[in-house]
């Protein structure tokens, strides 16, 4: 028992500091845009999005806990928020498309990944210390 409480503790731990750097650089990314057809095609929300993504994923397997996992949307959507509700000359996330999916887009990442990450399921660490995946569900 002690193990999985120092576990989720340790993935905690890693959640914070990953989930502001993504809010930080998903902030920096998600106004990029590229010039399409003579319309402009918002690349970097989705960027941004994947980014979350796979932070999560990373954080879920290397914790094998779903709390680290879901702190690392929380940690991030109260950033972005934070940075979204400075004053009207000081914010960085703008009410605009981008700026809506990039805000709404982290809870519905988050929850999709929190689904995938619930299905993943990894064995106990080697002796060696290397954790193995367990076999998929339709090979057993």
């Amino acid at each position: 028992m002690k193990r999985r409480v120092a576990g989720a503790a340790r993935g905690i731990a890693a959640a914070v500091p990953a989930a502001l750097f993504v809010a930080v650089a998903g902030t920096g990314l998600h106004r990029q845009t590229i010039q399409w057809s003579g319309g402009d095609l918002v690349w970097g929300v989705v960027v941004a999005l994947l980014l979350l993504a796979s932070v999560q994923l990373w954080l879920a397997a290397w914790s094998r806990s779903l709390i680290p996992t879901a702190v690392a949307g929380m940690v991030s959507y109260a950033a972005v928020g934070v940075m979204s509700s400075s004053g009207p000359r000081k914010q960085l996330v703008l009410g605009d498309l981008a700026g809506n999916v990039w805000v709404f887009g982290i809870g519905v990442t988050t929850v999709v990944m929190l689904l995938v990450a619930s299905r993943l399921r990894l064995r106990p660490a080697a002796p060696g210390g290397v954790a193995e995946a367990a076999e998929p569900p339709w090979r057993q």
